[in-house]
């Protein structure tokens, strides 16, 4: 048995055919439907890219006790429990966090690995004076202007589609499965970091969508609320979109190496994301500074099954994330760890029934959300301060630095946490500045409100949703203080 997934970034799922999306030219994304299980109801669970990804390996809620970081000692990895099964791993990608000190434990989980460089701001090629820009640019924050720069470095040495990151992963990919496609007991793990902004591709992908714009270069939203005209907003949507035909194509390659080596037979493929992205949607840009609307939280997944063999089918029920583990291990006769939250997915769409009643999702220090896939509640700290916060683990590094000694200076040992396998934390006061708190609880009803527009008050709904979502923390036994951040009683039923 084999089994490849074919990971994206930032991928929206209203931008996809599949999903009712009739302007964005993405025929392979089409025909993977037609081929595989789509569902209707994932979602998210622990935001943004790096929490995702330790759910990924983990099949467990982590955005309760930390933020952005590496795996931990006591983790359970997925491709690690695979390769030590005897089921060769190989990851072939671009996604450039792996490689920052906030993500420094993933790809050495599997057999083997491979990147290409040259992603957003990756510090990648060395140039001491500054590269040329366009003479308009959307200016950006002071914090983010050296990615910038060095994005605009990186560009010059993608003047050719072969050379984009995107198209060298796929490549990579390409030949793993060349090499290896008649040898059984492999999982390939093929990631791009695109459609990711920045939205930056070749003409021929651009020019599927023609429009006039004449204004500054855009094609890097900030994290922000829209500003923009909406010509600008317009034309930022057509570049994300230009992008996600060129994600279509290099599916479409991996679709063709199926067909070629008959691997529709014996292989799973799972084709996912970590979240979505906001395009204007709700005054919004991007994600992780406001609520996690379904543009970010709710989720394009699709799934081909050779043990089943359905093709061309929904399947309604709620997945999240933290299920991808469980289902890999599931289909390769390896035993599922008792701290894995996640479930095999298989239960959903083969024998048709729910996972779960409810899902929980959110980033460290934002809003904690619960969907039962009806409704969505959001609950927001009950301070402006957004305090008590802390930090759990034996890691201390955040996306790009490691904890300062400042921080570290806060540091109180916790006993074992449930999942912890015996070994002490770390508590480490969160330096989280941000505060949803502004935004408020917000309740709504997807059914009769699909876009999110109009949160609803009904105190017994709330009532009932704050229950679930409560259970759902203690299930992941949620720090004491997370209670007390979002005005919560610990013990209530």
């Amino acid at each position: 048995m084999k089994a490849i997934m074919i990971m994206f970034d930032s991928l929206n799922r209203r931008m996809l055919p599949p999903y009712g999306c009739d302007w964005v030219k993405a025929p392979n994304f089409e025909r993977l439907a037609r081929e595989a299980v789509t569902f209707d109801s994932c979602y998210a669970g622990s935001l943004p890219c790096m929490p995702a990804r330790r759910e990924l390996h983990t099949g467990r809620y982590n955005f309760l006790h930390r933020s952005w970081g590496p795996l931990e000692p006591f983790d359970d990895s997925m491709p690690e429990l695979l390769k030590n099964h005897g089921i060769y791993t190989h990851l072939a990608s671009d996604h450039y966090h792996y490689w920052e000190d906030g993500g420094c434990t993933y790809h050495t989980r599997y057999s083997s690995w491979e990147i290409a460089r040259g992603q957003e701001g990756d510090p990648w090629k060395g140039h001491v004076a500054d590269p040329q820009t366009p003479a308009q640019l959307v200016e950006k924050p002071a914090r983010h202007r050296n990615a910038l720069r060095q994005d605009w470095i990186n560009r010059t040495y993608m003047t050719r589609e072969e050379d984009q990151p995107q198209a060298v992963t796929f490549e990579n990919g390409k030949r793993f499965i060349e090499t290896n496609h008649g040898a059984d007991g492999w999982f390939l793990h093929i990631e791009t970091f695109d459609p990711h902004e920045p939205f930056f591709t070749q003409n021929q992908y651009q020019e599927l969508y023609p429009h006039d714009y004449s204004g500054p270069h855009f094609d890097w939203p900030n994290y922000d609320r829209v500003r923009e005209p909406g010509d600008a907003v317009e034309h930022c949507r057509l570049q994300y979109a230009a992008l996600v035909s060129m994600c279509d194509r290099y599916l479409g390659r991996v679709l063709s190496l199926m067909d070629e080596y008959g691997l529709w037979s014996d292989t799973m493929l799972i084709v996912n994301t970590d979240h979505g992205f906001l395009l204007g949607e709700h005054g919004w840009w991007a994600k992780c500074v406001q609520p996690f609307y379904n543009e970010v939280a709710h989720l394009p997944l699709f799934l081909w099954d050779p043990r089943v063999g359905f093709r061309n089918r929904r399947c309604p029920h709620l997945v999240q994330t933290i299920d991808v583990a469980p289902t890999l291990l599931d289909f390769f006769g390896v035993e599922v760890p008792a701290d894995m939250q996640g479930r095999p997915l298989r239960t959903a769409y083969q024998e048709n029934r729910a996972l779960r009643e409810a899902a929980l999702f959110g980033i460290h220090g934002g809003h904690v959300n619960c969907t039962d896939g009806r409704y969505v509640y959001m609950r927001a700290p009950a301070n402006p301060g957004n305090e008590p916060l802390y930090e759990y683990t034996l890691m201390p590094t955040h996306m790009k630095a490691m904890f300062s000694p400042a921080e570290l200076g806060t540091t109180r040992l916790q006993p074992p946490l449930s999942f912890s396998k015996g070994c002490p934390l770390l508590k480490v006061r969160s330096r989280e500045t941000g505060s949803p708190h502004p935004f408020s609880d917000l309740l709504f009803d997807l059914k009769q409100d699909p876009g999110q527009e109009n949160p609803i008050q009904d105190p017994e709904l709330q009532a009932r949703m704050t229950g679930r979502l409560t259970a759902l923390m203690r299930a992941n036994d949620a720090p004491p203080e997370q209670y007390e951040r979002l005005g919560l009683d610990e013990g209530a039923p």
